[in-house]
């Protein structure tokens, strides 16, 4: 299985940061393996403390299915086909700001969450940091 090496993950969290910055956002970021855990975390300055959970559920949460994290809310939602599944896996989130990480051969090597902000501002901060895989 491909995996994200310690390397990589500081450079996705640091282009994560860098597109934070430049929004004018304080915002939780992590990076977790390809086995769903903790590989890089940075809690911004004044970023919420509630966020930290949601960023480390949102990557987890893109790891474990593979896609963004939005598109499991889609199909979450009463009458789709994964209703209720936020309340699987010890608790996933289910809307915008959680990226699976993709290596050159279209491996999932990990995935990224951001929160601390709106759900869009969180998803272009993780889309950011995935771009630099």
């Amino acid at each position: 299985m491909a995996d994200i090496d310690l390397a990589t993950a500081q450079r996705v969290l640091q282009a994560a940061l860098a597109k934070a910055t430049e929004m004018g956002l304080k915002m939780n970021i992590a990076v977790v393996d390809a086995g769903a855990n903790l590989k890089a975390f940075n809690r911004m300055d004044g970023a919420w403390l509630g966020s930290v959970d949601i960023s480390q559920k949102k990557a987890k949460t893109a790891r474990f299915f593979d896609m963004n994290t939005g598109d499991v809310g889609a199909l979450s939602q009463p009458g789709g086909s994964l209703y209720n599944i936020e309340h699987s896996n010890g608790g996933l989130i289910t809307f915008p700001g959680g990226v699976p990480l993709r290596n050159k051969a279209g491996e999932v090597i990990g995935g990224i969450g951001v929160s601390g902000s709106f759900v869009e501002n969180d998803h272009a901060v993780a889309s950011a940091g995935a771009a630099a895989v």
